[in-house]
């Protein structure tokens, strides 16, 4: 696991290109607030996480499948994961960010139908 990147992932580069395409002003993986989230604008008010379906477990994703070796160890980790994430959006929500989280199997359609959003 020491070998799995933290930041400027496969997903995290594709949507930096969908957010420069179009147009939408971010910062990346910002320390300043909570959770450190991927792309964050904090004059608009919004954070964007972009999670790995396995790492994350997206549960009806077929990228989520958890190993059936050492599977208690993996279903707690990924359960810690997920408990972890909703901890970082509640406390994003709570200083009033909209936070949006894409997951990678949305990429590339579905993510750029809802980054749109954030360019009003």
């Amino acid at each position: 696991m020491k070998k799995v990147r933290r930041s400027r992932t496969a997903p995290e580069e594709a949507v930096a290109q969908i957010l420069r395409e179009l147009g939408v002003r971010t910062r990346r993986n910002v320390r300043g607030l909570p959770g450190t989230p991927d792309f964050a604008n904090k004059r608009r008010q919004f954070a964007i996480f972009v999670h790995g379906c396995f790492w994350h477990g997206h549960t009806p994703c077929r990228l989520a499948k958890t190993p059936t070796r050492n599977r208690e160890f993996w279903e707690s980790k990924l359960a810690a994961n997920r408990a972890r994430d909703a901890a970082k959006v509640q406390a994003l929500k709570a200083i009033g960010f909209r936070v949006l989280t894409v997951w990678q199997c949305e990429l590339p359609g579905v993510a750029r139908r809802r980054l749109r959003s954030l360019r009003s």
